[in-house]
């Protein structure tokens, strides 16, 4: 029997603080290579807080955290990650692929100079958020969906095996929504990227993902979508009474800040 591969993230026992108030208390999970995990709760309940612990941002108060294998650290390329507030005016006069470009060269002063492998890779990458038509005409006369495929392109330039997505569907409307739910459906499986993603609304993502990881009230819960957004799992979360309710494929939840 072959030997099971080591989780891609695991949390035992972590207890997460922001200055005096406990954003997350004895927190414990793990997440397989290749898995698309939606990352869901109400404002304040500390998701962005978790990609920032991941990435190597911010420490425990308490408990064992391993990425990849090792413990998190700042400047990982095995990790891809799209924040949730960007500067767009500083990208303006950029071309689309001089904004991709940042993911293999960002931590330099100024814009990489161009050679045949670096030109190579961005070239395939765009390709794959089918972005090439479009690479080298300014940011600032892109759409708000050809944009956040130009977000994506930069966060898996480097190739990683992980991709952290803060909100990255937030400002999109429904059509541009679906592009890029599938654009990340797809190369969560062709390249077997274990894919955390952050939202406010699990409903256009349930065809895709593999599990839910809800954070609410210093606890958390992860599982399949069908087993964690439920009234008995979220009222246990959230502490009070919530409802949830199931009408047309969407679910709905009733009673509680989201």
């Amino acid at each position: 029997m072959a030997e099971a591969s080591p989780p891609c993230i695991r949390l035992a026992g972590v207890t997460i603080r922001l200055g005096d108030r406990k954003i997350q208390e004895n927190m414990s999970f793990s997440l397989a290579q290749g898995e698309f995990v939606a990352l869901l709760g109400p404002n304040g309940a500390g998701k962005s807080t978790l990609l920032k612990l991941l990435l190597g941002l911010l420490r425990p108060a308490s408990g064992e955290v391993l990425v990849l294998g090792s413990p998190p650290r700042t400047g990982n390329q095995d990790i891809g990650y799209l924040p949730q507030f960007l500067n767009l005016e500083s990208m303006n006069t950029l071309r689309a692929r001089d904004v991709v470009g940042f993911g293999l060269d960002g931590h330099r002063w100024g814009i990489g100079l161009p050679n045949r492998n670096r030109e190579r890779a961005l070239d395939e990458v765009l390709q794959e958020v089918d972005a090439l038509t479009f690479a080298d005409a300014a940011f600032d006369e892109l759409s708000g969906g050809e944009r956040q495929r130009l977000f994506l392109a930069q966060a898996l330039v480097s190739k990683p095996r992980l991709l952290l997505l803060d909100e990255p569907l937030a400002s999109l409307d429904i059509a541009h929504t679906q592009e890029v739910i599938a654009l990340i459906t797809k190369v969560c499986r062709a390249r077997n990227i274990t894919v955390l993603l952050v939202t406010h609304d699990v409903n256009p993502l349930l065809p895709s993902i593999d599990k839910v990881l809800y954070l609410a009230n210093g606890q958390s819960a992860l599982g399949r979508p069908d087993d964690v957004v439920t009234t008995e799992v979220l009222s246990r979360l959230y502490g009070s009474r919530v409802e949830v309710v199931t009408a047309l494929d969407r679910k709905f939840v009733v009673g509680a800040e989201t």
